[in-house]
């Protein structure tokens, strides 16, 4: 056992020696690089042309410094998700964490709360952005235009916690409750309706706020894209005799359809990292539907004494779930329109 890790040790060194060795020489060569056209030619040196551009390295370099300090070094917190790591030990203890986490109900309700959250609202908030950038680009006054873009893009700068602290008024059960008193004053209801700690409207009203929120954001990327539409191709539309709603489907719509699926894709990314606007609207009788991983992590790690290296178990296997969405949903990008973004 001991010659078998010594020549896997050897076998390892020898390999990197020789790929520092052949990377070394390349650098001294010349490199022929057949074009598209089939024309060859002949390329400087690695070294050669690395000192050329010896300007554009040195500004890239304080930004390479950034990315590796403050996304790169912590990464390497990673390995406490196979240690006991309390205030009093750190103590190493292999795939014990995740078999807890994965034998643990209350993680797999949560994880389930945030898949369904974290999907439901990106296309909520999505297909809302896209109908609303339509809309705004088929206005014809230009003032009116512009007031409706900046109306609905200034909740993207509130924080969420004063959103919530506005939503959570509004929907009171007190007689500041804007929505209850007026839908008693039209006679719709009698009592009113808590919203806020109602499991079957909990959702419905997180999604609505999220819509509220972030659909200015979303416009901008979308109206973005509409603006760079090929004029020719309404033009052509217009001799065929296709009326206003025709131009959108048939030329709009396609033309919006990569980056609706880019954006998707990107935010896929992101599905899991449900926490601030989560924790600042959930409360403990709504826990069932809205409890997400980050909030339980949250709890784990601040309840009581907490275990850092479960709560570092949690936060991986969120970030590996998150990569494997991304690049699902990649892959099907690419079998629908023949390319993806990876």
């Amino acid at each position: 056992m001991q010659n078998f890790k010594k020549s896997v040790l050897f076998r390892s060194f020898f390999f990197l020696f020789s790929s520092f060795y052949e990377w070394g020489r390349n650098m001294s060569k010349k490199q022929q690089v057949v074009t598209s056209t089939g024309q060859t030619i002949n390329k400087k040196p690695l070294k050669t042309r690395i000192w050329n551009n010896r300007g554009f390295y040195l500004m890239f370099l304080p930004v390479l410094i950034y990315v590796l300090i403050i996304y790169y070094w912590p990464m390497l917190g990673v390995r406490y998700a196979f240690y006991d790591y309390t205030l009093k030990k750190i103590e190493f203890v292999g795939l014990k964490h995740f078999a807890k986490m994965f034998g643990d109900a209350d993680f797999w309700k949560a994880f389930t709360n945030t898949l369904v959250l974290s999907v439901v609202k990106l296309f909520i908030t999505t297909g809302t952005a896209v109908i609303v950038s339509v809309f705004i680009n088929e206005m014809a006054n230009l003032f009116a235009k512009k007031v409706l873009q900046t109306v609905i893009y200034l909740p993207h700068f509130m924080s969420w916690t004063v959103t919530a602290a506005i939503f959570t008024l509004f929907l009171s059960t007190s007689s500041t409750g804007f929505v209850n008193e007026t839908l008693k004053s039209w006679g719709l209801i009698k009592e009113s309706i808590d919203f806020m700690h109602d499991t079957a409207l909990w959702r419905p009203v997180y999604y609505l706020v999220n819509i509220w929120k972030e659909t200015g954001w979303g416009t901008v990327i979308f109206l973005a894209t509409l603006s760079g539409i090929n004029p020719e191709l309404y033009e052509a539309a217009d001799i065929d005799g296709a009326s206003r709603l025709q131009k959108i489907w048939y030329v709009t719509v396609p033309e919006l359809l990569n980056t609706i699926i880019i954006v998707l894709i990107l935010n896929l990314a992101k599905v899991l990292n449900l926490f601030e606007s989560v924790f600042v609207m959930y409360n403990n009788r709504v826990f069932p539907v809205s409890d997400v991983i980050s909030t339980y992590i949250y709890r784990k790690t601040f309840n009581g004494i907490p275990n850092y290296g479960y709560s570092t178990a949690v936060g991986l296997f969120k970030s590996v779930v998150g990569a494997l969405l991304v690049l699902i949903c990649n892959r099907a990008s690419k079998k629908v329109r023949g390319r993806g973004i990876i």
